[in-house]
């Protein structure tokens, strides 16, 4: 009997994800992939086909589950992958998520299950990474919203889907150039990166409007040096394993790996990190200009009023998301400690301040023709003066509160 192993396929680069899938389903003898097309969740069904190298094997259709195309595909997926290991002929199911699926909630969904679950890789054309970055439309409006109450745009969705993979598959693109590998490479430094062949793409959003206030680029197509895996890395990397509770860790705003500084090819990193708080008025003006200053910016915050909160900034597309990640370590009791995971408690370690603990700006902005001193400035001009400074904890906590409007207090 045959076991069988799960990897997940996803990417909101429709022709760069295929061409991965069709890659594992002729380099595993006995594969299937496995897709649940959302598309027609307008009519109330989720349509799903199972195809191996040779073509289409089957195809069904399941019900809306609480009006939700996601929570079809959750409910019709693990009995579906549950036949494929009960036969014990399949030695590779890949679950091909339709576009604006993000990989965490399925591959946690696949893990809860008991099946193994051998990789998560998400597809990349890197032609198409500003023009998804810089895309502030609501996934509703581009015809990808996977319920009606969907409230993702697609520049949020692509990040988090590059982020939270361990393994890019990068499409051999005619239409990439350095820039855009330099982009890639930056924006997720810790990813293996394996090059997969097809045809370049138009953009993944063509004929469904086009991205907002992102200008087109001449290019001239080079062939870039940022180092790739050998070409049947593939293959390895979908069942090399993988642990979902790492890759939380690696994306929870008080531990997450973000990226480091860099310069290269026109595309800048530029890691900000501070040990004085901001000031929550004037890093609430500042908000518009420091969101489009970087196609994309992440990390973890400190405001003078709220001292013992956590903040995430999560911004693309022109757009931020700010929520409370929880507590910083340091205004916990020490007996809290022992409950506390060890990668954030390792986290903590490197932050660690011996007046505010943990507490700490760490935020990283990414993006070509960065203007990383204009950028500094803002940033610096947003913290509290050495007065405000002076005037102690008990003087911040009286200061204004204007996000409350993001964090719904």
């Amino acid at each position: 009997m045959t076991q069988l192993s799960v990897a997940i396929v996803g990417g909101l680069h429709a022709d760069a994800r295929r061409a991965a899938v069709e890659a594992l389903l002729a380099g595993v003898p006995g594969s299937v992939a496995l897709h649940h097309d959302l598309s027609t969740a307008v009519d109330g069904t989720v349509l799903r086909t199972i195809r191996d190298a040779a073509g289409i094997v089957s195809t069904g259709e399941t019900p809306l589950v609480n009006d939700c195309a996601c929570c079809a595909l959750r409910e019709d997926l693990v009995p579906e992958l549950e036949r494929l290991a009960e036969a014990g002929v399949t030695r590779l199911a890949v679950v091909e998520l339709w576009d604006s699926v993000e990989p965490k909630a399925m591959a946690e969904v696949v893990a809860a299950s008991g099946l193994p679950l051998t990789s998560v890789i998400t597809a990349v054309d890197p032609a198409l990474l500003l023009p998804c970055l810089g895309n502030g439309d609501d996934l509703a409006e581009t015809g990808l919203a996977a319920a009606p109450t969907d409230e993702r745009t697609v520049a949020d969705t692509f990040a988090r889907q590059l982020e939270y993979a361990p393994v890019l598959a990068v499409l051999d693109s005619e239409e990439a150039d350095e820039e855009d590998r330099a982009l890639l490479s930056q924006l997720h430094p810790t990813a293996l990166r394996v090059p997969i062949q097809g045809q370049g793409a138009p953009s993944v959003l063509e004929g469904r409007g086009e991205p907002r206030d992102q200008p087109r680029r001449t290019r001239t197509p080079q062939r870039a040096t940022t180092p790739m895996a050998p070409p049947g890395s593939l293959l390895a990397a979908a069942l090399a394993g993988f642990d979902v509770e790492a890759a939380a860790a690696a994306q929870h705003p008080a531990c997450a790996l973000l990226p480091t500084d860099a310069d290269e090819h026109g595309v800048t990193t530029l890691v900000w990190h501070r040990h004085r708080p901001f000031h929550p008025e004037r890093l609430y003006a500042a908000l518009e200009d420091l969101c489009c200053a970087a196609a994309r910016s992440r990390g973890r915050f400190w405001l003078a009023e709220r001292p013992d909160t956590l903040l995430h900034w999560d911004a693309a597309g022109g757009a931020l998301c700010v929520e409370s990640a929880g507590p910083w370590l340091a205004s916990l009791p020490d007996a809290a400690w022992d409950m506390v995971p060890p990668v954030r408690r390792a986290a903590a370690a490197l932050d660690w301040h011996p007046e505010h603990g943990d507490r700490c700006q760490h935020l990283v902005f990414t993006s070509p023709g960065l203007d990383r001193d204009g950028l500094e400035r803002l940033l610096e001009s947003c913290l509290l003066t050495d007065a405000e400074y002076a005037a102690g904890r008990e003087a911040w906590e009286r200061l204004p509160r204007p996000f409350d409007a993001f964090l719904e207090v």
